[in-house]
């Protein structure tokens, strides 16, 4: 089943949208490194229905980055459909997804995203007014449902699949496991048995590895990637090497990872201001670049301590020397 938006690859791996982390920086970097399609952090219907600047900065995004959807969430219809019109008309990207699937409180506690589940008949009313609000494609993102007692991944899918959406990606927990447990990938499997459209697979994707498997496993038409992207964009080509019946590229050298997180911090420092800001919120980013090298804890703990990206250039180039001396000894 082909998606409804444009793919590099028959089989698709999209960067998943997540809060403070799929911000334009990071979706260029992992357009760059394979990814066939990113999708915005998930902004307010309400916020962007009243122009409030930060919201519909979340919107923007560089032509680099297409193929891109723009992730909205809410549990207003009227709400959603003036979001989707207004996305449509200003920002233009190649689908919108609606969030039914975030189990933060905040969100929750207003029915937005996995607070949706508790209520189908307003799910497809959603659906069908941002269906009508716009001439993208309308994509959704869910949970298996909202706990245990009601866990209907089939049901909620064809409802949503009725309701007009063009691709269904299923995060395979429930609301109250949040992101306790393990996906459940026979769910995946049983609903894309189920539906005419695609399906997306998330959950519990950390390697490129684990790519190739959900896809066996389920016969989905493409892996959402999240968490296992964070530090790791490498996790797309890969993925794709393995999806081909390649020899994956080798696992990337600290220089190579150091390299490229660099790259990641100029793009931030362009994209969202050369300030001490920037950097600060940088710092997660940088933590992470470090996974599974040696002595990456004390140099974490020295990265989480940066006031700008100087101070972390000359931390990874410290880090180098070091190791070159270790080699040598």
């Amino acid at each position: 089943m082909q998606l409804p938006y444009p793919s590099a690859h028959e089989f698709a791996l999209v960067l998943a949208p997540m809060a403070g982390v799929s911000e334009a920086p990071f979706r260029q970097i992992c357009r760059g490194m394979g990814a066939d399609v990113v999708v915005s952090e998930f902004l307010s219907s309400e916020a962007i229905r009243r122009r409030i600047r930060n919201t519909l900065e979340g919107a923007e995004f560089e032509e680099v980055e297409r193929p891109i959807g723009i992730q909205i969430y809410g549990a207003d219809p009227k709400a959603m459909a003036e979001a989707a019109g207004l996305i449509t008309e200003h920002y233009r990207p190649e689908f919108i997804d609606i969030n039914f699937g975030c189990p933060v409180k905040k969100v929750v506690q207003r029915n937005g995203g996995s607070g949706c589940l508790r209520d189908l008949d307003l799910v497809e009313r959603i659906i069908r007014a941002v269906i009508g609000a716009t001439h993208l494609p309308v994509t959704v993102k869910t949970r298996s449902g909202w706990n245990d007692e009601v866990r209907d991944p089939v049901g909620i899918a064809l409802r949503m699949q009725d309701a007009g959406a063009r691709a269904f990606t299923l995060h395979a927990r429930t609301r109250t496991q949040m992101f306790s447990g393990k996906a459940n990938w026979d769910e995946i499997a049983r609903v894309v048995e189920a539906l005419e459209i695609p399906v997306i697979g998330n959950g519990d994707i950390e390697t490129a590895e684990d790519i190739l498997a959900m896809h066996r496993h389920t016969g989905c038409a493409g892996v959402m990637v999240a968490r296992g992207s964070f530090g790791n964009p490498w996790i797309f080509e890969r993925g794709h090497a393995l999806l081909e019946g390649r020899v994956p590229p080798p696992a990337p050298s600290a220089e190579e990872r150091f390299a490229v997180a660099m790259d990641h911090a100029q793009l931030a420092l362009r994209l969202q201001g050369d300030t001490r800001k920037t950097a600060l919120e940088f710092r997660k980013h940088l933590g992470w670049y470090t996974k599974g090298l040696r002595g990456a804890s004390e140099l974490r703990q020295r990265l989480f301590a940066i006031e700008s990206m100087v101070e972390a250039e000359r931390l990874f180039a410290e880090y180098l020397r070091m190791a070159e001396v270790e080699k040598a000894a």
